[in-house]
């Protein structure tokens, strides 16, 4: 990869990370439309330690708050909401974990590819809109009981299809369960610390044992400007959600689908 690649890759995986449009849909289109090789095992290490980087240092507080509150509820039977919610966040990624070691061959085979991503962009942007429309938006995150923690976690798990978007499927299952757009937006992101988390280190391990050279360089490059751009993506997104809804994301899903149909149908 060339310096310039690897901050187009990284800026898109920053801000399609938390965003509800797919960074899969979009980590597609260099290759497909532009030709680019695959970015490799270890600048995808980089870039997850970036994105984690950023929503743990976003969310410090609450991180905190939670780690101490889990803790004590362990260690010295103290429950409190903070304990309550760090139980569903560890319950809600259970789902994503048990599906992603039993898929991951299948969906690697058959379904990582450009018709695949265009259809559930599509579809899955077409759901965020219903369900956006007839939310209640009653519901906070610190009222998350564990049937909608696993109903969360389940469509977590169901994100592993490329192109459903990790935080699109989640923000549209706790929307589905009555909870207001932030709320919705502020669980995923939180969700999205212990799987990132996992994540990241299956990859590290199969990059320390696949022995692959290391482009210093690049893995700098993917770290910082992926840790920047979502950095920036989580405060934008928390601070226009609540006025401008979902339909701006799924408006610009269904472009994005159409336009890699488009794409496909004249190759």
């Amino acid at each position: 990869m060339s310096h310039f690649e690897a901050f187009v890759l990284a800026l898109i995986q920053g801000l399609t990370e938390f965003l509800p449009i797919s960074s899969s849909a979009h980590l597609i289109l260099p290759s497909q439309v532009l030709g680019w090789d695959d970015q490799g095992l270890a600048f995808d290490v980089a870039v997850h330690v970036g994105t984690l980087a950023a929503v743990v240092l976003y969310f410090r507080k609450e991180v905190v708050a939670l780690l101490s509150a889990w803790v004590a509820s362990i260690f010295k039977r103290q429950h409190s909401a903070e304990s309550k919610l760090a139980w569903m966040i560890a319950l809600a990624t259970i789902p994503a974990c048990i599906f992603g070691l039993l898929m991951k061959d299948f969906i690697e085979l058959y379904l990582r590819s450009a018709w695949v991503i265009a259809c559930t962009t599509i579809i899955f942007g077409l759901l965020l809109w219903w369900v956006d429309k007839r939310a209640t938006q009653q519901v906070n995150e610190y009222q998350t009981g564990w049937k909608q923690a696993l109903f969360i976690g389940l469509a977590q798990a169901a994100a592993i299809i490329p192109g459903t978007s990790r935080s699109g499927a989640t923000m549209t299952a706790a929307l589905h369960l009555g909870f207001t757009r932030e709320a919705a937006a502020r669980f995923s992101f939180l969700m999205s610390i212990p799987i990132i988390l996992l994540a990241g280190s299956y990859l590290t391990l199969k990059l320390v044992t696949s022995g692959t050279p290391i482009d210093v360089s690049g893995l700098g490059i993917g770290l910082a400007v992926s840790f920047v751009s979502a950095y920036a993506c989580i405060h934008v997104f928390l601070k226009l959600v609540t006025r401008l809804g979902m339909l701006p994301f799924v408006i610009y899903r269904l472009l994005l689908g159409v336009g890699l149909f488009a794409f496909l149908l004249m190759q």
